[in-house]
């Protein structure tokens, strides 16, 4: 596993974590979430990670019409960067652990298919597929992608030329994503995230990165990230280990201890650590011929 040379940047902007009320720097309306984009891509970013919010509210929310807004900003500045739409939304289940039967205010539980209408509209050059199910932190709270949903929004998405990426959150759903590979549900090459902390997922320890990285398929791209205060030194350890890296409001909100971050200073400081690695940072044309993806229009 040679270090990697040329590191894709990823910004992952607002995700759909409760960390509205925890930074003013998390972007919620469309506008906001656009100029964050362009801020990202200016400070290195080839890739920017876009979930959408209530603009009112500042909740999570997968309305097609907030997601159109925020991509025709960010096209309308001009800004040369890839364009990656989460697909992960309507996976939440919240259960009664009294009544499992018994679903609680928080589910937002939809089919394979219904977490893509944006991806058809809009033709991202890239969307996420959260390639299995997890017991999403303390509580009753659970992600649900079985490998029936799975099959069917790989299907769409390839049937759509959209390039997925496959977000692992451990070590059996990279297993399976191989198994969607092996059925020629995925078109080469194959693009994955490894995404390390989130409990009760794959831990943020070096051993079991280096674990997944060895269980990746030939010629898969992938990128790697880790939460909070281990953000930063997860960029270090995935080039080290060959890979390209995500930062962003999504999964840190701190530049330091009781310093806030922008989404464009995490780039700033993922583009520090690249170049005193000796490695180059990758532009988004290198970037979209890396991941396979069609040239810029």
């Amino acid at each position: 596993m040679p270090m990697n040379d040329s590191v894709i940047i990823t910004c992952a902007l607002t995700g759909a974590g409760d960390t509205v009320g925890r930074s003013p720097h998390v972007p919620v309306t469309p506008e906001q979430i656009a100029r964050s984009a362009v801020e990202a891509a200016e400070a290195g970013a080839a890739v920017v990670h876009i979930h959408v919010r209530d603009p009112e509210t500042g909740a999570p929310a997968r309305d097609p019409r907030l997601y159109r807004e925020v991509v025709e900003r960010v096209k309308e500045t001009g800004t040369d960067v890839v364009i990656n739409l989460t697909a992960g939304m309507g996976g939440d289940l919240v259960i009664d652990p009294e009544n499992p039967l018994t679903h609680l205010p928080g589910t937002d539980l939809v089919s394979g298919l219904d977490r893509l209408p944006h991806v058809e509209d809009l033709l991202p050059d890239i969307c996420t597929l959260d390639c299995g199910s997890l017991n999403f932190g303390d509580g009753s709270n659970l992600y649900v992608s079985t490998p029936d949903m799975l099959r069917t929004g790989a299907k769409r998405i390839q049937e759509l030329g959209v390039r997925p990426e496959l977000e692992i959150f451990d070590t059996g759903q990279l297993w399976f994503a191989k198994q969607l590979l092996a059925e020629g549900l995925l078109d080469d090459p194959t693009v994955f995230q490894l995404c390390m902390g989130i409990p009760w997922g794959a831990p943020a320890e070096p051993g079991v990165l280096a674990s997944m990285v060895n269980m990746l398929p030939e010629g898969a791209q992938w990128a790697s990230f880790a939460l909070g205060r281990m953000q930063m030194p997860w960029v270090a350890q995935s080039i080290l280990l060959g890979g390209n890296v995500r930062v962003g409001l999504e999964d840190n909100l701190y530049l330091s201890r009781g310093v806030k971050a922008t989404n464009g200073q995490l780039v700033e400081r993922a583009v520090q650590i690249t170049e005193l690695l000796g490695a180059k940072v990758a532009t988004p044309d290198e970037a979209r011929q890396r991941l396979g993806l069609k040239p810029r229009a």
